[in-house]
C-alpha cells in the first residue's frame, strides 16, 4: 500500500486510468467482432466505419501502437471486402 500522499493519488488515478483504458479496449474489440462476425457484406460494410472509429481512438489513447491500428483497420477493410 502507498505511504505518502502522493502515492496515494498516484494510485487513485492509475485506477480511473485503468478503467477508462479497458472500457475503450472493450468497444473496439466489440466493433471490430461486429465486422468480422457480420453474416452479410452489407452488415460487414455498416459496421466498418464505427469500428476504424474506435481503432483509431485506441491508437490516440496509445492504447494501441499506431502501425497496430493501421493494420487492425487494412485486415477490417479486407475483412468487410470479401464477404
Amino acid at each position: 500500500m502507498p505511504n505518502t500522499k502522493q502515492a496515494k493519488k498516484r494510485m487513485r488515478q492509475d485506477e480511473e486510468r485503468r478503467i477508462a483504458n479497458k472500457s475503450v479496449s472493450s468497444e473496439m474489440k466489440s466493433a471490430t467482432k461486429k465486422v468480422m462476425q457480420a453474416e452479410t457484406a452489407e452488415a460487414a460494410l455498416a459496421a466498418l466505419p464505427l469500428a476504424m472509429k474506435k481503432v483509431d481512438k485506441a491508437a490516440k489513447a496509445n492504447l494501441i501502437h499506431a502501425n497496430a491500428a493501421d493494420r487492425r483497420k487494412a485486415r477490417l477493410a479486407r475483412a468487410a471486402n470479401a464477404k
